[in-house]
């Protein structure tokens, strides 16, 4: 069993663009736009930021209210659009429940949709043109691609039908560059447990801790955990810690591969948000 280490691959790639970035005469730009005060979402800002640093992009953060109306929220997205000085920009989610995130998604220019949310990124992903993949699915192709896993021909299953991780994922590796065999399970799927099982790479992205146990996992899988889950401990100083779906410690002699929580797709999001946020600097998807 070899261990898929998000961070070491995070690393490498932030160092190749960093060394891209400080040869380039105008510095990429990304912009965040940040609603409340959730605790994980401004964690997860402040780890964009970081990056941006390491990197050397330029970096800020709009914060708002939760009370901020819709429209409102809107406004501030219209003048992102037409800032020439901002490559990039993501409204971090979720947003309070008076605000549609759909409408929120669809009012990104897809230029600057550097999360890759909007439908016109979505409907061109599928089509297998350029686009602005969505973070954590092209996370996860970039560590298959550092691993050299093979993939052509092999039986991909998706637990987790999200449009953010689940339906993007099943479609790349159906794609052209991973030529796999894809199956798309939910909570509905009959079977589960027999589909997880006949699967040469399984991709647990549900939200529920622990779901995935060793009788669903094929001898010598290659399995990628992207669930992230809190819960309480007292075995920690902070009280709690952090599950993926996967129950690692039972799956993990099975693997050839496997991904840990944390610190395996998770730094991989962060990374391919700084990816798009270069190719939209450059103009290499929909050119400047």
């Amino acid at each position: 069993m070899e261990l898929i280490d998000g961070k070491e691959v995070a690393a490498a790639l932030k160092r190749k663009m960093a060394e891209e970035v400080a040869v380039m005469e105008r510095k990429p730009t990304l912009v965040a736009i940040l609603v409340g005060h959730d605790g994980a979402s401004e964690t997860y800002v402040g780890h964009k930021e970081k990056a941006c640093k390491e990197i050397g992009f330029n970096s800020a953060v709009l914060r708002f209210e939760d009370t901020i109306t819709e429209d409102a929220l809107l406004a501030e997205i219209g003048k992102l659009n037409d800032d020439p000085q901002v490559d990039g920009f993501i409204v971090q989610m979720p947003l309070p429940r008076h605000i549609s995130e759909q409408k929120v998604i669809e009012a990104i220019d897809p230029r600057k949709d550097v999360d890759g949310f909007h439908p016109v990124n979505v409907g061109r992903m599928i089509l297998g043109l350029p686009a602005y993949v969505s973070a954590t699915p092209e996370g996860i192709c970039e560590l298959l691609r550092y691993y050299r896993i093979p993939t052509a021909g092999k039986h991909c299953v998706v637990v987790g039908r999200s449009n953010i991780v689940g339906r993007p994922m099943a479609n790349l590796l159906s794609d052209k560059e991973f030529n796999c065999t894809a199956t798309l399970c939910h909570s509905r799927t009959e079977n589960l447990k027999e589909i997880c099982a006949s699967a040469d790479i399984l991709v647990a992205a549900l939200g529920k801790a622990e779901f995935v146990t060793a009788d669903m996992v094929k001898p010598g899988a290659v399995v990628i955990d992207v669930g992230i889950t809190r819960v309480p401990s007292d075995k920690t100083r902070n009280g709690w810690k952090l599950l993926g779906d996967v129950k690692f410690d039972e799956v993990a002699p099975k693997c050839s591969y496997i991904t840990p929580v944390p610190g395996g797709v998770g730094p991989m999001t962060i990374v391919s948000l700084m990816k798009n946020t270069l190719l939209a600097a450059k103009g290499t998807i929909y050119g400047k």
